[in-house]
């Protein structure tokens, strides 16, 4: 398999076959494989502090390497609470996840009734 760089558009999900091969672009190889542990480690404390959560995503946006994730969290537990609020309380539930990373990005909202 042959892995090219790239970003932008062509980050997307683009397939390129080479001889008889599959040379994957970008984000499209993180479609193709299984969530990473860090991953897995920080849902599982996020559905912990959150039971109450509707939907859940973490990604890891390093590349792999566990240095920055994006948390996309829907929870009737933020209701009544402004966004800063909300963003304080998954960073306060991740504060020892948090110490080993470069950067998050949260993403929170309250389910639609």
């Amino acid at each position: 398999m042959f892995v090219c760089r790239g970003t932008g558009a062509t980050g997307a999900a683009l397939r390129i076959y080479f001889r008889n091969q599959t040379a994957i672009c970008g984000q499209a190889w993180r479609f193709l494989s299984t969530q990473t542990e860090g991953e897995i480690r920080i849902a599982k404390v996020l559905k912990e502090k959150f039971p109450l959560a509707s939907s859940l995503k973490v990604v890891d946006i390093s590349g792999g390497c566990g240095a920055m994730y994006e948390v996309h969290i829907e929870s009737s537990e933020f209701t009544g609470k402004r966004t800063v609020q909300q963003h304080q309380l998954v960073n306060q539930a991740l504060k020892d996840e948090i110490q080993g990373m470069h950067g998050l990005r949260i993403f929170t909202d309250i389910p639609k009734q």
